[in-house]
């Protein structure tokens, strides 16, 4: 086989777009160990493809590690399984130390032992959505199509999963609806006005069926992501303990979480006043703005708008986080408490993780930060090494 053919084969597969057939050449090739050295040449320069995109730092030892570890393998381990070995080798090889960084790929989750007895698997589309009168209506695998009707206002379940409010503009009663989600649960609605909402884990928001013409007014709590429809002269608020955040047409991440120790709102296009108390803040494009209950005011600071919303996104993003931090974020998504037994580990952690991936893998990572985790039912240990 010439060089190019296995070239191609190689990044049909890093790229998943590899038919059956050549799925078998390219196992056929994996298994020749006179290919290893072509093998190599691609393996690193797929390994600095995957640093940059990452913006994570250059370790040779790793990318030599990583390559050493996968060849010393059984060449039945290594049949369909050198792309995801090599991502799980880097990820590993590149977690370690205060402030390093790590990477997890979406193509596969690292190997887990095999003495591994206990795992949870990740969120998904899990909501509940509670109407005027009271009833509640739990959408996860409920039909597509009308799901109620409310002061004339039909809620739809669309094919792509989330649910669209049509409202009667004769309608004459403000009627509210709330939209809830569980630990382990996200959704994404669109307000009778248009504006995309979608919600974290552990989130709700609570809007009216049909917005009148002077004012558009929602409730939320925990992590709530908007790209509110724009009407210059109607503006947009969002209250949520104790502060407002008002904008006519713009993106915004709002996270006030009740373990959190502030509320973060973020923008990422257009602009928004931020207020609470007597104080008010305008933000533009790139800004956080921070507001606690200990603290008065409001303070800005400039932030990196991808890793706020990873979690829309799909992943979990860390950026020098402690380990509480991280925890928190995992106890969200995976539907757990989580318990610290002896002292609190002194770590910092750096990076994405896909979130659709099951918590054994994210734990296997974070434990070669000199941290033990331990799945227990629903509850995942803590423990110093």
């Amino acid at each position: 086989m010439n060089k190019d053919r296995i070239i191609y084969l190689c990044q049909c597969y890093l790229d998943n777009s590899a038919s059956e057939d050549e799925l078998r050449e390219f196992e056929s090739v994996l298994a020749d160990p006179q290919q290893d050295a072509l093998l190599k040449k691609t393996f690193d320069s797929s390994y600095y493809t995957l640093v940059r995109s990452q913006q994570a730092p250059v370790n040779e030892v790793a990318k030599e590690n990583s390559f050493k570890y996968i060849i010393s393998q059984p060449q039945s381990k290594r049949l369909r399984s050198f792309w995801p070995r090599f991502v799980a080798a880097a990820s590993i090889l590149l977690i370690l130390g205060f402030g390093s960084y790590f990477l997890i790929k979406k193509q596969q989750p690292p190997q887990i032992a095999q003495n591994q007895k206990q795992d949870l698997d990740p969120g998904g589309n899990h909501a509940i959505l509670t109407l005027a009168n009271g009833q509640k209506i739990i959408l996860t695998g409920i039909k597509n199509g009308q799901l109620a009707s409310q002061n004339g206002a039909l809620i739809n379940k669309t094919a792509d999963g989330h649910v669209v409010y049509q409202p009667d503009p004769t309608g004459s009663k403000i009627v509210y609806n709330t939209m809830s989600t569980p630990r382990g649960g996200q959704y994404h609605l669109t307000l009778a006005d248009g504006t995309n909402v979608w919600l974290d884990a552990a989130s709700s928001i609570t809007y009216p069926v049909a917005f009148r013409n002077t004012d558009r007014e929602v409730t939320i709590t925990g992590q709530v992501y908007f790209e509110v429809a724009h009407k210059a002269t109607v503006p947009f608020r969002v209250k949520v303990k104790g502060q407002t955040v008002q904008d006519i047409g713009t993106h915004f991440n709002i996270n006030a979480y009740d373990d959190e120790s502030s509320i973060k709102t973020t923008l990422l296009e257009g602009s928004i006043k931020v207020s609470k108390d007597d104080v008010s803040k305008i933000l533009v494009p790139g800004e956080q703005a921070f507001t606690s209950a200990a603290n008065v005011g409001i303070k800005i600071s400039q932030v990196d708008t991808e890793g706020v919303i990873a979690w829309k996104e799909g992943h979990f993003h860390f950026d020098s986080d402690d380990i509480q931090t991280v925890m928190r974020q995992l106890a969200r998504w995976y539907d757990v408490d989580v318990e610290y037994s002896g002292s609190v580990p002194v770590r910092e952690f750096s990076g994405n993780i896909n979130r659709n991936t099951k918590a054994s893998a994210v734990l296997k990572i974070l434990s070669l930060s000199k941290v033990n985790f331990k799945i227990d039912g629903k509850k995942i240990i803590v423990t110093p090494k």
